[in-house]
């Protein structure tokens, strides 16, 4: 989920997905990187958080946790 979208940003799209969807893993993904940044996107309902720019092996392993 990026963080940062146009008219809804992904903390609100978060939540309406757990409105309907508890299951489905949602790992936010922004530039923000302050410590609070990560609390909001778990506090949202995102299951993880990866700071940009991804790295193959950050994205991969964050993936890996949850297959």
């Amino acid at each position: 989920m990026d963080i940062a979208m146009p008219v809804m940003d992904g903390y609100e799209a978060t939540r309406q997905i757990r409105q309907f969807n508890q299951k489905v893993i949602i790992i936010a993904q922004t530039t923000f990187v302050l410590p609070s940044d990560r609390e909001t996107a778990l506090n949202a309902g995102c299951n993880d958080y990866l700071e940009k720019p991804l790295t193959r092996n950050g994205l991969t392993d964050t993936i890996k946790k949850y297959i």
